[in-house]
C-alpha cells in the first residue's frame, strides 16, 4: 500500500500555531507581586564566566562541533527522502534551518546551563512540522510531576507556574542531574571560584602594565649651600618644571626634544625598580583546572604547554566516551521529531538515529589499529581451528 504524501502536499504551509513557551506580557512590574524564583541565577553568572573566559567559550564550541553530524532513518523506505528533505530545510528559529542547527544550539544550551528546553511547532492545520524552537530557559519554570515523578514543564510569568498544555511538544535534556531532581548540572558548574581568582590575575596584570608602560618620572633638583643659588631656587625649579612639560609634550608628536638643566638635576623613572610578579605559573594553574573541567585536551584550546604535546590514544579515547555521552543525551530528542513526523504523514514505526563515526586520530593510525584487529582476529580463528 502507498503511503500517503502529505508532506508534499503541505510544503506551501507557512501558518505555524503560536509558541505556547512565549513570554508572556505584563506592565513593567507586574512580577514585583506575583513572583515566583523560576529560574536559578547561576545562569548569568555562567553567561559571564563564557564571556569573561575565552578559553570557556572556545571549548563548549569544540564539544559542540566534536560531537559530529548524524543521519535519521526509517523504516519506510518511500518516506526516507521526504524525511531527509524535511531534516535539512526545517526552519528553526528566527534565522536558521536544518535538524543540525536546533540540535547544536540544544547541546550548546546544555552544556551551558545543565538543561536545554526545545518545542514543535507543528502547522495550523497539524498535518505537519513547521519548525523547530530553542526556548530561553528563563521563560519556563520545570517542576516535577507528584505521581509519575517526570519533568513537568510550565510557563513563567504567572504566581503559580501554570504546565504547559501540549507537554508532547515539548523536548528536554538534563545533564547529569542530582537523584531526585529535574534539572541537570552547567558543565561551568564549579568553575565560578576558579574563573574568579583568574580575572583578578588578569586584572592586575592590566593595571601593572598600564602603569609601567605608562612612564612617570620624577625630576629633582637639588640647590646648592650657596645663598646666590638659594635665593632663586624657586625660580629655577619652575623653570625646569616648564621646560621638562615642553620635552614631554613633544614627545607624542614624533618628535625629539632635548632637555637642559643647570645645577644638580636628578631624573628617574616611577616605579622602575619595582619588578612585576611572575603571572605564568598561577594562570596556568587555574587554566589547568579549567581544562580538566572542559575534557578538552590543552592543545585543541590554543594553549602551548609542551612543544611536543598532541593527542596520544589515551587522550582520543577518553574525548571520544565524553562525546558519546553527549550524543546519548541528543538522540531521544533527535527521535522525538522524527517519530513525531511520521505519525503526522499517517506511518507507523519508528526512527533511528544514526551519528557519524568520531575520527580524532590521524588517518595512519586509525588504519593501522583497523589492520592490527584484523590479524588478531585471524589469529584467533586459526587457534580455534587448531584447537
Amino acid at each position: 500500500m502507498k503511503l500517503p504524501q502529505l508532506w508534499k502536499a503541505k510544503k506551501s504551509e507557512i501558518t505555524l500555531r503560536p509558541l505556547q513557551t512565549a513570554p508572556k506580557q505584563s506592565h513593567p512590574f507586574g512580577q514585583l507581586d506575583r513572583y515566583v524564583p523560576l529560574s536559578r541565577g547561576e545562569f548569568a553568572l555562567y553567561d559571564a564566566i563564557r564571556e569573561a573566559v575565552p578559553i570557556v567559550d572556545a571549548a563548549i564550541g569544540k564539544i559542540t562541533a566534536l560531537t559530529g553530524g548524524f543521519r535519521v532513518e526509517c523504516d519506510h523506505p518511500a518516506l526516507q527522502r521526504e524525511l531527509d528533505d524535511f531534516l535539512e530545510k526545517v526552519p528553526v528559529g528566527s534565522s536558521l534551518y536544518g535538524i543540525d542547527a536546533f540540535v547544536a544550539q540544544h547541546l550548546e544550551q546544555l552544556l551551558m546551563y545543565g538543561t536545554s528546553v526545545g518545542e514543535i511547532l507543528p502547522t495550523a492545520s497539524g498535518a505537519t512540522i513547521g519548525a523547530l524552537h530553542n526556548v530561553p530557559l528563563q521563560h519556563l519554570a520545570i517542576e516535577r510531576d507528584e505521581h509519575s515523578g517526570k519533568a513537568v514543564i510550565c510557563a513563567a510569568g504567572s504566581g503559580e507556574p501554570t504546565p504547559l498544555p501540549y507537554q508532547e511538544l515539548l523536548v528536554m535534556s538534563a545533564l547529569n542531574p542530582k537523584p531526585g531532581q529535574v534539572c541537570g548540572n552547567s558543565l561551568l558548574k564549579g568553575l565560578p571560584f576558579v574563573t574568579g581568582v583568574l580575572l583578578k590575575i588578569y586584572h592586575t596584570i592590566g593595571v601593572n602594565f598600564e602603569r609601567v608602560g605608562n612612564l612617570r618620572f620624577a625630576v629633582t633638583y637639588k640647590p646648592t649651600k650657596e645663598a646666590a643659588e638659594r635665593g632663586v631656587a624657586k625660580e629655577r625649579a619652575m623653570q625646569i618644571a616648564d621646560e621638562w612639560q615642553k620635552a614631554m609634550r613633544t614627545t607624542p608628536d614624533g618628535k625629539v626634544s632635548d632637555f637642559v638643566a643647570v645645577g644638580d638635576v636628578d631624573i628617574q623613572v616611577i616605579g622602575a625598580d619595582n619588578q612585576i610578579l611572575d603571572s605564568q605559573v598561577p594562570v596556568r594553574q587555574m587554566l589547568e583546572q579549567i581544562v580538566a573541567k572542559t575534557g578538552i585536551p590543552p592543545f585543541m584550546l590554543g594553549l602551548s604547554w609542551s612543544a611536543t604535546e598532541r593527542m596520544s590514544s589515551q587522550q582520543a579515547d577518553m574525548l571520544t566516551s565524553e562525546l558519546w555521552a553527549y550524543r546519548r543525551q541528543l538522540t531521544p530528542v533527535i527521535q522525538k521529531i522524527g517519530n513525531l513526523w511520521l505519525r503526522m504523514q499517517g506511518a507507523g514505526g519508528g526512527c533511528r538515529v544514526v551519528w557519524d563515526e568520531i575520527s580524532l586520530q590521524d588517518e595512519v593510525e586509525v588504519a593501522n589499529a583497523a589492520y592490527t584487529r584484523a590479524r588478531t582476529r585471524l589469529l584467533e580463528q586459526q587457534l580455534e581451528r587448531e584447537a
